[in-house]
């Protein structure tokens, strides 16, 4: 249960950190469908970009995205400002989660409710419809703390390697993730080859439970949570070796909570982080990927997601978060900065960026994808992404039926036996040692795919050393992140449009830098306190910021941090110099001038919902990633327009 106690203190000392001009829009006539997507993209032919329209939130771009707006709900304090416009059932009801405050009888509020969808006792509430004419009713109740609406969520793709050392970890230390339990919150997981024990006699998918409702199967409809486990624990069996997973011998945990179409709602979302937990020692479940997301409304200290994600992190459970897709974004000027997505947005989980691998096994050529969110994040301006790792065109398994599947061009579907390269890399078989005909594998591109490459890590720790605790993972991953990031502190990219991008080196961009397993496992710096993410607190006199480590005794540490509120020497950071125009905070677009829209609404205390168009979002759900990332040679497990590949015959197309 999650006390609600001292939120409106919390609240009113957020509000303090920065007086500056808020952004605010024109909302009328702009219809808003908050849905949490998956952060994933497919690869294709250059030029060629495939929408799949259904699959909204966390992936690459959003048809419609959400920043801070001025003001508050029509319905008071205690209701969050999206619900004004959130969609209106059928039967005049609008579904909602109802947080409690601490220690309250929930009974004479829940008499306003239609119908109980879900108990949400992770977060002290309940998962509602109720007739929009009660709502008011419902907010006057002294038992409710604050009312969301329940908000759709969506997933983000993608299947990672050499650059991180996961191989050479592997081999060093003797971890595969043996024995550690990996819940997949997702759109299920297809029960393939891969996911199988080497002796192919039992699946290491060990558990399996849908929370869509109406819809019991455990099977994965839209594709992403397959590709996604792929990357966390798959053994590379249907391609002799060649593709696998980070932690390739770990079980996954299926916990399905999108449908066909990718999306979600928050309070499923939620009742699969409270499974997660109620199941932690029977599965051993020590690590939670979530590779979906939506847009941030409140703060994090109100937002259920993050209360529920907080609740698995104070559990033992790491949680590893995708930050997003919207880096491209410009909306306001704000070059993609402020974009993070929630429960990305929370200071305790470990929330990922996606790099560009460049098609080599070598990390000095890799660059930040241009569709990777920055931080800080809305509202609390917390310091984010935590680490970096690799999440264009990445391939991974493929659930034969699925959606993506069946939107995905075929130079997007992988089939072992059309690679003629395989037979160089093993054996000189003719067949190479692929067991399956058919299309097995499937390349995409998102943060939702960088992020088991860190979650599948944190595996292999925990294997290493089953008492490692979550802040400890945390604070080695980002400590042992590296850091040899381009001299000139930028580069460019580009999308399949031809649209340039310039990506800066900073500390909103790239966090810590980009993992390192191998030195992750390595490092035996010791953790004594929390592990959050520091808050940054912007002087717009100055145009310089400072970081505030509030609870945390992690980043107080010179060991972590280095001395003093800036990171200017800190072994995280690197050696770089903190004022305006550094490496580490970027350039003035963030600083900027305290009037215009990019800085109002980077550092501003409220949000704003706009229409974002496809020139702003050149990413879409099907988009295939940056161009740059180009892969001739098939370093790094993934295969380009450029190669010799047959055209798919059966299976899915």
């Amino acid at each position: 249960m999650v006390s609600t106690v001292a939120r409106a203190d919390r609240e009113s000392a957020a509000n303090e950190k920065v007086n500056l001009p808020r952004v605010s829009q024109n909302l009328q006539g702009v219809k808003k469908e908050n849905l949490m997507k998956p952060h994933t993209k497919t690869k294709g032919a250059l030029g060629q970009i495939w929408r799949l329209h259904l699959v909204a939130a966390m992936l690459l771009v959003f048809a419609t995205a959400a920043f801070a707006v001025p003001g508050k709900s029509k319905h008071g304090p205690k209701a969050a400002p999206d619900i004004d416009n959130f969609p209106v059932n059928a039967d005049g009801t609008v579904s909602v989660i109802i947080q409690f405050r601490a220690g309250t009888d929930h009974g004479n509020a829940m008499k306003f409710a239609k119908r109980l969808k879900n108990h949400l006792g992770l977060v002290n509430g309940e998962a509602v419809d109720i007739p929009v004419k009660l709502l008011d009713k419902l907010l006057e109740s002294p038992e409710v703390a604050y009312v969301t609406p329940d908000r759709k969520n969506k997933p983000a793709w993608d299947d990672a390697p050499q650059p991180v050392n996961d191989s050479i970890a592997r081999q060093n230390y003797g971890v595969d993730g043996t024995g550690i339990g990996i819940a997949v919150i997702d759109s299920g997981v297809y029960q393939h080859d891969d996911l199988q024990s080497a002796d192919m006699k039992s699946s290491r998918i060990v558990y399996s439970e849908s929370f869509v409702p109406g819809d019991p199967s455990t099977n994965d409809a839209y594709g992403h949570g397959t590709h996604v486990a792929g990357i966390l624990a798959g053994n590379g069996h249907d391609s002799a070796g060649r593709f696998f997973g980070i932690a390739p011998n770990a079980n996954i945990i299926n916990l399905r909570v999108l449908d066909a179409n990718g999306a979600g709602s928050d309070s499923q979302v939620i009742a699969g982080i409270n499974r997660a937990i109620q199941l932690k020692n029977q599965y051993n479940i020590r690590v939670i990927n979530i590779s979906l997301g939506r847009p941030v409304y409140e703060s994090y200290t109100l937002d259920p997601l993050c209360q529920a994600v907080e609740s698995a992190w104070k559990a033992g459970i790491t949680v590893v978060v995708s930050g997003g897709n919207m880096g491209r974004d410009n909306s306001f000027g704000e070059q993609g900065y402020a974009t993070i997505e929630a429960p990305g947005n929370d200071p305790n989980v470990i929330t990922v960026g996606a790099m560009s691998p460049q098609g080599t096994w070598t990390r000095t050529d890799d660059i930040v994808s241009s569709f990777s969110s920055k931080g800080p994040t809305l509202l609390d301006h917390i310091l984010k992404p935590d680490v970096m790792a690799p999440g264009n065109k990445i391939t991974s398994l493929l659930s034969p039926g699925s959606t993506l599947g069946g939107l995905a061009p075929a130079s997007a579907i992988i089939k072992p036996t059309q690679l003629t390269w395989l037979c160089d890399v093993f054996a000189g078989q003719s067949d190479c040692g692929a067991t399956s005909p058919g299309p097995q594998y499937l390349q995409l591109s998102g943060t939702s795919m960088a992020t088991p490459v860190v979650a599948g890590g944190a595996a292999l720790m925990i294997q290493s050393n089953p008492n490692i605790t979550p802040d400890t993972i945390k604070a080695r991953m980002m400590k042992t992140a590296w850091k040899g990031y381009p001299a000139h502190g930028n580069t460019h990219s580009r999308d399949v449009r031809g649209n340039d991008y310039m990506s800066q080196y900073d500390a909103f961009t790239i966090g810590a830098g980009y993992l390192d397993i191998q030195a992750a496992l390595g490092d035996s710096t010791a953790v004594n306190g929390g592990a959050t993410s520091p808050t940054v607190v912007f002087n717009p006199l100055t145009k310089t910021a400072s970081l505030v480590n509030g609870l945390s005794v992690v980043w107080g540490q010179s060991v972590v941090w280095g001395q003093g509120s800036l990171f200017a020497n800190s072994v995280v950071w690197g050696q770089l110099t903190v004022d305006a125009n550094s490496l580490v905070w970027g350039n003035s677009v963030v600083w900027g001038q305290a009037g215009t829209d990019a800085c109002s609404m980077v550092w501003g205390q409220s949000v704003v919902w706009g229409q974002l168009s496809d020139s702003l979002n050149a990413l879409s759900d099907g988009d295939p990633g940056d161009q740059d990332d180009s892969d001739s040679t098939d370093s790094g497990g993934t295969i380009t327009d450029s190669e010799s590949v047959s055209a798919p015959t059966g299976g899915a197309l």
